[in-house]
């Protein structure tokens, strides 16, 4: 069972978009059976598969706090064969504060995950944010997907991610965690943006991806919609580039 985290601290990196259109591909389309785990309080992971976040019997938060509550309590089934969720909603911000004080805080999630069976893959959307929520989904993954905006900050962002991974893999006894893959995203044909990816090149080498992830309306609409790229534009560009994507994420497993 792979268990591949999308994760950057700064808002505005595609983390939803791809996180929901990669697992709903994985599902949906590779006949996979995928768990989609939202840790982002904002919600958006089951907002974009036009669900109701706000009433769901057990999110994250439930998930985390309540020691009697299993995976299999909080999971909802979507309308994509193959696909569950564990939704999120603006409660989960909560968890910082409930769980400051207590040993086992950042292996939560962990403890949660590693009893459960008949998936092929977990997908965590992480918050963008490097705290405690997503300290927890790096010790409960096994691999990481970067996306990175194009932009002269963004490398700031993707240095803190390797020099937390290598903490974690320290601190929590966790060798096995990697960056699998670097996703480019936003891009746009510029000398800036070339130059960011020239750079990106250089410092990841292979776990660079050579889908770049260009901004796309219909991706947009589809999500505004609460419908995956699939579903709403399946032979648009951006469904293009996130199926080539999608195929790199699964070559990156074998």
């Amino acid at each position: 069972m792979r268990k591949i985290a999308f994760v950057n601290e700064k808002g505005g990196s595609c983390k939803t978009t791809l996180a929901v259109n990669m697992a709903s591909y994985l599902a949906g389309v590779a006949g996979k059976k995928v768990l989609l785990i939202d840790t982002d309080p904002q919600g958006q992971s089951g907002k974009c598969l036009g669900m109701d976040v706000k009433s769901a019997p057990a999110t994250t938060l439930e998930l985390l706090l309540d020691p009697a509550l299993s995976v299999k309590d909080a999971v909802q089934p979507t309308r994509i064969d193959g696909l569950d969720i564990i939704v999120a909603n603006k409660t989960l911000g909560d968890f910082q504060t409930e769980a400051a004080h207590d040993e086992d805080r950042a292996e939560r999630l962990k403890a949660k995950i590693q009893p459960i069976r008949g998936y092929d893959y977990v997908v965590f959307d992480s918050p963008p944010s490097l705290g405690l929520l997503t300290l927890n989904v790096m010790v409960a993954a096994s691999e990481i997907v970067v996306p990175v905006s194009l932009t002269y900050l963004a490398l700031d962002g993707c240095a803190e991610i390797v020099d937390t991974v290598e903490s974690v893999k320290k601190d929590y006894g966790h060798g096995k965690l990697k960056i699998s893959l670097v996703v480019p995203v936003l891009y746009r044909n510029t000398r800036l943006a070339n130059a960011i990816l020239e750079k990106l090149g250089e410092y990841f080498g292979d776990k660079l991806s050579s889908t770049r992830v260009g901004y796309n309306v219909a991706i947009d609409e589809a999500q505004s919609m609460g419908r995956t790229i699939w579903e709403y534009a399946p032979n648009s560009r951006g469904a293009q580039a996130l199926e080539a994507f999608a195929q790199e994420l699964i070559a990156a497993g074998s």
